[in-house]
């Protein structure tokens, strides 16, 4: 039997409200178009607003939260150090003048590419991004050596003022190791910190889309992937990433071996610490001998000057300052800055790798206290003479430096022989 009458009718009205209007154009007439659907999804939509339902067969919407989150992250600290930057060539150019400033940059530029080499060297064991290792001679360069020349000066002109000739030593000795490594140690934890993650949009989990950055709400946290308290017979072995810190990708402890109940720090952490440290460093050391060596260039030019004036020759030796400051900055001392801070990155990196608490607790603070130890020691060895400075140079540098050649050295050959090993694995299963 064929259909009802009404039915056909009801079902062709239907399919001809859902379809779209459309005019026959004839010779003389156009079609006029109806509102552009696809132009209206380019608007960014308002808070309380419904996202639009992909089209079918169309990928996903890329979510574009952590993106903004981390240019606005990027542009604030490229905008503090470019203010820093500024800052610290202002106050050296105020101690060294002009010609005194270019002097001092060139001259502190000879050693640069030789401890840039063998920390990049270090870094194929490491792996950390060039963004961050950018990110620490930045901060090195700029913010340190800024915080570092602004509060030695109040305390060098506090200690004197209140202690005479002791306060030069105390300052020399004491408030200097402590201002210039805390200043430099910062670097390290503001790469821990997470900055980035609370500028996140969380549109696609909590199903409403992202609002403009300026009304967006504070988003709920990430749920972590870690647990709080680990289960397990050996459970208070064990210690967590702390929950307020972002966990690098090359600082995560290696799971434990042999059926032990402890992680372990592994070549690679450590030697990132070493990079971080050494990369911060770098740039303090570089700022700091431009300054050295300007101020030094500025005396030898005016002690020149004098000398013309009372009728004497000029000669080489009226650059003893400046060749003296080179020789015991860029020759003999250009891995000095390097090695202190290392120290504290290696006592944060076992900090955040190793599974002992007592362990985590006491290796970042006995780093930096062995960062500003060893810092002051050298300090005071540059007021015991030529004797005095060659035996602490001996004694002390010497062997820390050798020291942390080697580590260096047993870090990348056992990185090497764990890649090789994973090679001959992989190429055992093909």
């Amino acid at each position: 039997m064929g259909s009802p009458a009404g039915g056909g009718s009801r079902a062709t009205v239907q399919a001809s409200a859902d379809a779209p209007e459309t005019v026959p154009r004839t010779g003389d007439t156009r079609t006029i178009p109806g509102p552009r659907r696809r132009r209206a999804h380019r608007l960014a939509p308002w808070a309380g607003a419904a996202s639009p339902p992909p089209p079918s067969g169309a990928a996903a919407p890329r979510r574009r939260g952590h993106s903004v989150a981390v240019s606005s992250v990027t542009a604030t600290a490229v905008l503090t150090l470019a203010g820093c930057g500024v800052l610290i060539l202002h106050l050296v150019q105020r101690q060294t003048g002009t010609v005194g400033l270019l002097v001092g940059v060139g001259l502190a530029m000879v050693p640069l590419p030789f401890v840039l080499g063998a920390l990049a060297w270090l870094n194929l064991t490491a792996r950390v991004p060039l963004r961050h290792t950018v990110f620490c001679l930045a901060w090195g360069a700029c913010a340190a050596t800024t915080v570092a020349i602004v509060a030695n000066n109040w305390t060098a002109r506090y200690l004197t003022s209140h202690q005479g000739p002791l306060g030069e030593l105390l300052g020399a000795g004491i408030a200097t190791p402590l201002i210039e490594e805390t200043a430099k140690a910062t670097a390290l934890l503001v790469l821990l910190l997470p900055l980035g993650q609370r500028l996140r949009c969380h549109g696609r989990r909590t199903g409403r889309p992202c609002a403009p950055l300026l009304h967006r709400l504070p988003a709920p946290r990430l749920p972590r992937t870690y647990a709080r308290r680990p289960a397990g017979p050996h459970a208070r072995g064990r210690l967590r990433l702390r929950p307020y810190l972002r966990p690098l990708p090359y600082l995560r402890p290696a799971p434990p071996s042999g059926g032990g109940p402890h992680r372990r720090s592994r070549p690679r952490t450590l030697a990132a610490g070493v990079v971080l440290g050494g990369m911060t460093a770098c740039g303090f050391a570089f700022t700091e001998n431009a300054l050295y060596l300007g101020r030094a260039f500025t005396t030898d030019q005016r002690q020149r000057l004098d000398s013309i004036g009372l009728g004497d020759p000029p000669s080489l030796r009226d650059f003893d300052g400046t060749v003296q400051t080179f020789v015991l900055r860029a020759l003999l001392s250009p891995f000095a800055h390097p090695l202190f801070t290392a120290l504290t990155g290696i006592g944060l990196a076992v900090a955040l790798t190793t599974g002992r608490r007592w362990l985590a607790r006491l290796a970042a603070p006995t780093g930096l206290l062995l960062a500003m130890a060893l810092h002051g020691t050298w300090n005071a060895a540059a007021d015991l003479g030529t004797d005095g400075f060659l035996v602490v140079y001996g004694a002390l540098m010497v062997p820390c430096f050798a020291a942390l050649v080697c580590f260096a050295a047993w870090a990348r050959s056992r990185a090497s022989r764990h890649a090789a090993r994973r090679g001959r694995r992989s190429a055992g299963v093909v």
